[in-house]
């Protein structure tokens, strides 16, 4: 599900996972916070679905109980294009590095399925990169694990830790 491409303007992340689903139906569970509280991390996602609007990702009760910012991811979107393809930054507020540049691309592929291929930019962000690779101790599993807890919902109706 992983591809990493290394060069010398720093790494780039792509993963990509087919989802017995529609389109329409992943885009909204990327970008509707009723669909993000039930998977991944279960951040509260805000979107302004507009070039130059506003992303933030909410914590919810139990992290910010455990220490997590309110607003523990950050950013504002580059490009939109339901429900095919949505561009955006994306900062982890609780680093000190610059925000990175976040693709999601949504294509239908036949008999009821879709592929989601999440490209993440993350040149000068090393610490993010190892969170999103899922290389933090103790901090989940990065973006494999959030896109496959993403894939058992709408296909199973669960996520994975239900």
């Amino acid at each position: 599900m992983t591809t990493t491409t290394t060069g010398t303007t720093g790494t780039t992340k792509v993963y990509r996972v087919y989802i017995k689903a529609t389109p329409q139906a992943i885009w909204d569970a990327i970008t509707k916070p009723e669909w993000t509280r039930k998977y991944g991390y279960q951040g509260i996602a805000e979107y302004d679905l507009r070039p130059g609007g506003r992303y933030r990702a909410l914590a919810i009760p139990e992290h910010r109980e455990a220490g997590m910012p309110e607003v523990p991811v950050e950013g504002e979107v580059i490009e939109v294009d339901p429900p095919v393809r949505l561009v955006q930054t994306w900062r982890p507020t609780w680093l000190d590095e610059p925000a990175t540049r976040l693709t999601y691309e949504i294509a239908e592929r036949g008999n009821g399925v879709t592929s989601l291929t999440v490209t993440h930019e993350l040149a000068g962000a090393p610490q993010t990169l190892a969170q999103v690779n899922g290389e933090v101790e103790s901090a989940g599993g990065g973006w494999a694990e959030v896109l496959s807890d993403l894939k058992s919902l709408l296909e199973t109706g669960s996520p994975l830790y239900a």
